[in-house]
């Protein structure tokens, strides 16, 4: 990506899809090029937490909601140290945030962190494309890099990376373990493997009493028993489960130590069991996803961002090196397995956030859930 940050008013920008279908808008942000895998998201609010979220590591976010920016940015909200998107792509910008909290402007902060974006596009159309098409790869150019012939800034999209094999969790995951203290009485001790985690989710865990050791994406088995755990945590995170080594979650699962995976950690989880993984057509991103948790029946709206999922029986239980395993929760909208539970072992995962940054809190028991699997286990 190669970007400048000074840019004046109206300044042209083009986006360009790998099947040649392209959008002709304004530079919204940094000014140069940009290039990931185009998805969408169709969360209403929250934009500031999707921008931050390491999993969006190489994807290029397009904004359903026509109208984004409305209350800034401020210091709060970020679930990571920087902006993780490759490219922001919005309809109708705020002109003028408006909000107590709010300290610049999205564009300035887009600007400031070099993320090159696009807006004054029909992101209906591009979404509705997205939707027949499935994701794909995709370039922003703006400036003068827009004026480019269109056949070069196609062939230049087309020669970038796929997301599928792209092995991306240790460029987003922390290099160097860190604590994050319990909240009150300590109660449990929680070796949490930093896959592109975000910063709301060591935080609910702490509000019940649990110290959290964040620990690197290729920490080892012995690494992780160094902390002497309570529970494994595997976090969310981008790239393809297929590319990720198991051999840690395998440790896990034989020591039969309480085990939660959320997102990236549902897959690799599944894989561990020996399901396969498999490329969604083009997602579920946003914070309004139905799930049903099938023990309870009750509908959960979820935020989710994912484009792979786990190739896992709904209709029985399956029998696993680890024992059986059954599918927990499922997307109302697709059928997309959504959470596994293991009823030999204790572990369990889902496929969305249960943190709710941003989101609903619908799913928050989850965390509770596993305070249980640690009190059970520890009796």
């Amino acid at each position: 990506m190669t970007t400048s940050t000074q840019r004046p008013a109206r300044v042209p920008a083009v986006l360009v899809l790998e099947d040649g279908r392209t959008f002709r808008g304004r530079a919204y942000g940094a000014v140069g090029e940009t290039f990931g895998e185009a998805v969408f998201s169709t969360g209403m609010t929250g934009y500031q937490e999707t921008l931050t979220d390491p999993s969006y590591h190489r994807q290029v976010v397009v904004m359903t909601a026509p109208h984004v920016g409305n209350t800034g940015v401020n210091d709060e909200d970020q679930e990571s140290s920087r902006i993780w998107v490759a490219g922001y792509v919005v309809r109708d910008p705020a002109r003028v945030p408006s909000n107590w909290r709010s300290r610049r402007t999205l564009d300035e902060e887009l600007t400031r962190q070099g993320v090159v974006g696009i807006s004054g596009i029909d992101t209906r159309a591009l979404t509705r494309h997205l939707r027949e098409r499935g994701a794909m790869r995709v370039g922003i150019f703006s400036g003068d890099k827009a004026r480019a012939d269109e056949a070069a800034l196609l062939a230049a999209v087309q020669a970038g990376p796929q997301m599928k094999g792209a092995d991306l969790s240790a460029e987003v995951a922390t290099k160097e373990p860190y604590v994050v203290p319990a909240i009150g009485e300590k109660k449990f001790t929680v070796a949490a493997i930093d896959l592109g985690i975000k910063g709301m989710t060591p935080q609910r865990m702490a509000e019940r009493g649990i110290e959290v050791h964040v620990l690197p994406a290729g920490a080892t088995l012995e690494e992780v028993y160094a902390v002497d755990p309570d529970g494994v945590f595997l976090s969310n995170g981008p790239g393809d489960p297929a590319t990720a080594d198991l051999t840690v979650i395998q440790g896990v699962l034989e020591r039969k130590t309480p085990l939660f995976g959320i997102c990236f950690g549902n897959q690799l989880l599944g894989r561990a069991v020996g399901f396969g993984t498999y490329k969604l057509k083009y997602g579920h991103r946003g914070i309004n996803q139905p799930v049903q948790d099938r023990s309870t029946g009750k509908v959960e709206v979820t935020a989710h961002n994912h484009g792979f999922a786990v190739d896992a029986p709904l209709d029985q239980v399956a029998d696993t090196p680890y024992g059986r395993v059954e599918v927990s929760h499922v997307c109302l909208n697709d059928d997309v397995v959504e959470g596994l539970r293991l009823l030999d072992t204790p572990a369990f995962s889902v496929q969305y956030h249960p943190e709710a940054a941003a989101g609903p809190h619908d799913a928050a028991y989850l965390f509770d859930r596993f305070v249980k699997l640690m009190e059970g286990q520890r009796a």
